[in-house]
Parts: C-alpha cells; sequence; structure tokens
C-alpha cells in the first residue's frame, strides 16, 4: 500500500488527547493518572484508512517537539503518505485535555502545552499545501476535512485553498463537521452549539461537500433538523448524509437511498474517542472503491448502501473496545470477521 498513490487526502489537526481518569478531571490530576493518545479527527481518520488498506495521505502542522515526532513515527509505520507534512519550530504540537466519564463516554474541556503563540495546527500554512497538493491530486478521489481549521485565520485560509484546489480536479469533498466549541472558544461551554460567526464560516463547506456526515446534535444546530433526507434537500449540490447519534440507530441519505438501523454493540466499552472517527474512515474506505469516475454522481443499490454503513459503524464499534482514537482501529479482516458474529442488519 505504501507504493500506491493516495486515494484520500485527510487534512486538520494531528493531536494528542489526554484522557483523564475516569470521572476525574485531566486538568488537575496527576500526569501519571492520565493517558496520553494521539488523535485529532483528521489524523485518527488517515491511520484508520491505512489500516483498513487505503492508500491515504494526510496533510497537516506539527510542533517540532517530542509529540510532534511520535506523531511521524506513527503516521510512517501505519503507510501514511506524508508529502504534506508541515512543521513548526515555534508552536507545539496541541494537548486537549480529555474529560472521561465512567460510562466512557468524554468531554472535551480546555488545551495544554501553550507556551503564548498557540498550536502547531492552528498555523497550518496554505502555500506548502498548494505546493503538496499538485503530485497527489492525480489519484485522489477524496478529500476529509472537518470544520475544526475554520477556528483559526491561518488554517482556515489553508483549509479554504485546500477546497478550493479539490473543485478544481474534481476531488469529491467528505465533511465531517466534528463540532468542538472549545477550539473556538477555550472558555465556551462543551455543550454550546455554533454562533453565528462559525456558522458563516462552515456555510462553504456544507454546500460544497459530496458526503456530509453529522452528529445528530449537529444537524439539529446546523440544520434544525436530524432527517438526511430533508437536509441533504436544504443543500445545492445535494450531498449524501449520514447523521450518527450516539448509541441510537446510524440514520442516512446516500445515493439516493434513506434508511437506518441499529448502531453495532462494541465487545466492551473502554473509551469512545475516535468511534466517529472510524466510522467516517469506513465509510470512505467502501466509498472509495465505489466511486465512480470524474463528474458521474455515486450510483448504487440500496442494498450496498447498507452494507456500507455497517461495515463504518463495525469500525466505529470495535474502536471503542481500546483507549485512544489510533490504537485500536480494526483492519478490514477485524471488521469482516465481527460482522460474521454480529446479528443481522434489522432495519431501524
Amino acid at each position: 500500500m505504501a507504493e500506491l498513490s493516495p486515494q484520500v487526502l485527510c487534512l486538520g489537526e494531528a493531536l494528542v488527547d489526554r484522557l483523564g481518569p475516569p470521572g476525574g478531571d485531566p486538568s488537575s490530576a496527576a500526569l501519571e493518572d492520565c493517558d496520553d493518545r494521539l488523535g485529532g479527527a483528521p489524523a485518527n481518520v488517515a491511520c484508520a484508512l491505512a489500516r483498513l488498506g487505503t492508500p491515504v495521505a494526510f496533510v497537516g502542522r506539527l510542533g517540532d517537539d517530542a509529540i510532534g515526532a511520535s506523531f511521524h513515527e506513527l503516521l510512517q509505520d501505519r503507510h501514511v503518505d506524508l508529502r504534506g507534512l508541515q512543521w513548526d519550530p515555534q508552536r507545539p504540537t496541541r494537548v486537549v485535555l480529555v474529560r472521561r466519564h465512567s460510562d466512557g463516554e468524554r468531554v472535551f474541556q480546555g488545551f495544554a502545552g501553550d507556551h503564548g503563540d498557540g498550536f502547531a495546527d492552528q498555523a497550518l500554512d496554505r502555500a506548502p499545501l498548494e505546493v503538496a497538493w499538485a503530485p497527489l491530486a492525480s489519484a485522489l478521489r477524496w478529500l476529509l476535512i472537518g470544520t475544526i481549521p475554520l477556528a483559526s485565520e491561518a488554517s482556515a485560509a489553508a483549509l479554504q485553498a485546500a477546497v478550493a484546489q479539490a473543485n478544481r480536479d474534481h476531488v469529491r469533498i467528505a465533511l465531517d463537521v466534528n463540532w468542538r466549541p472549545t477550539f473556538w472558544d477555550p472558555s465556551a461551554s462543551p455543550a454550546a452549539g455554533p454562533d453565528p460567526t462559525a456558522l458563516a464560516a462552515m456555510a462553504p463547506l456544507l454546500e460544497r461537500a459530496a458526503l456530509l456526515k453529522l452528529a445528530r446534535e449537529e444537524a439539529d444546530w446546523l440544520f434544525s433538523s436530524a432527517d438526511p433526507a430533508v437536509i441533504s434537500a436544504s443543500l445545492p449540490q445535494r450531498p449524501d448524509v449520514v447523521v450518527t447519534d450516539g448509541g441510537d440507530p446510524v440514520r442516512w441519505c446516500i445515493a439516493g437511498h434513506t434508511g437506518a438501523m441499529p448502531v453495532l454493540a462494541p465487545p466492551r466499552v473502554v473509551d469512545t474517542t475516535g468511534a466517529g472517527d472510524a466510522f467516517t474512515a469506513g465509510l470512505l474506505h467502501q466509498l472509495v472503491r465505489l466511486t465512480p469516475a470524474v463528474g458521474q454522481p455515486l450510483a448504487l443499490h440500496g442494498a450496498v448502501v447498507e452494507q456500507v454503513v455497517r461495515f463504518a459503524a463495525a469500525c466505529g464499534a470495535l474502536v471503542c473496545a481500546g483507549a485512544g482514537g489510533i490504537d485500536p482501529q480494526p483492519s478490514a479482516a477485524d471488521v469482516e470477521a465481527f460482522l460474521a458474529q454480529a446479528p443481522a442488519p434489522v432495519s431501524a
């Protein structure tokens, strides 16, 4: 896989999730009682795609520090294409403080490591990104992005440049909204929805995505509806839409087919961090092989769409069985073995 041209480019943040002790506060707990895990949604998806066997590239910006070096080693070990990786000699790699509830659910509650100039991911540079895009573009089928880069001026400009390049080169855009208010305002409540400034920044991305993945609360905030068909019809490009809802059924409108299915129960729940990213990677892994030629619409039978979503749901379930968003990621063989033992799908 390392010698194959990337078919998906994941762009955005790579960071450390500092998981507090279950039920404890990572901001006040002793460091030895916390569990530092490499993460960040685009980096998680890139690693998960590579683990599944899809050739993938990651474009992001790391601090020139021990965390950055660990990330570089991990991404290389997973055979992720790193031609677009940027290094920041001044700003550190971001550390996100994650409070874990006893049931494995988590809340993002702030950051650590800032020396006064912000974090490396906030300074993602548009110019080297545009240079790196050219040799990658010929084989790319999908660009995976989120909204966190929009929270900082430099990274927002880089993200917007990548979206423009994707449009010019007819690369499909997958947008995982991944709303995290703490990245926009460190003092914001983790449960806060996007304010008018954030909504305005997101709007152009929502109108260009070919695939839109939202959590239920994100769907309600952005579209006042959690119905994927309603969401798709409200956007000019009529994107494919998937709405997840924790342990409740996942719903979709893909290739004109709508449906819902119960989520798959994980073998056990250790930590839900990265489950949504694994789900996204599972979707893209399946869609890459099903994506038609440039300019052609996605045409799939309803039964195939259901299989695609079920595969993605299995990826998310398996990640919950381990700590962090990357280490527990399954291979395609792991997913197939899990699905072979899972109950037959039942429409919700």
